[in-house]
């Protein structure tokens, strides 16, 4: 992460038996945004079917690259698995070999992504979501 202002996303993963854990790291990270602790800049709704390439239910976080060890450090405690990944100008890419798992990888929908240089998400970046 070269560019501390860099945009990044993180998409955290749950399955029934762990909504109330996903609602209370949902909850943590509006504390953080909140109280100025880690620069959050967006919180997603969560969203209990699948959506955009995600096959399981999740919610996403939008953060530049300076908190990332915050919040991957924050996710790993939960026990909850999640990707992290930058925007760039590559979808595929972002979702794919630029992306870091935390907990056991699902495959993902990448029929969905926009194509190289037409990625929709980064003028969505701290703004909206799915």
């Amino acid at each position: 992460m070269t560019d501390a202002n860099a945009p990044w996303h993180a998409h955290i993963y749950y399955d029934d038996a762990e909504r109330s854990a996903a609602e209370r790291l949902r909850g943590g990270f509006a504390e953080m945004m909140a109280g100025d602790e880690v620069p959050i800049l967006f919180i997603g709704r969560m969203s209990d079917r699948p959506v955009g390439p995600h096959p399981i239910p999740q919610f996403e976080i939008h953060f530049p690259a300076s908190a990332g060890t915050t919040v991957a450090r924050t996710i790993e405690e939960s026990g909850l698995r999640a990707l992290i990944h930058p925007l760039t100008d590559d979808d595929l890419a972002d979702h794919t070999t630029l992306a870091h798992w935390i907990g056991t990888p699902i495959e993902l929908d990448v029929s969905v992504l926009d194509p190289p240089g037409v990625n929709q998400g980064v003028d969505r970046f701290g703004r909206s979501d799915f």
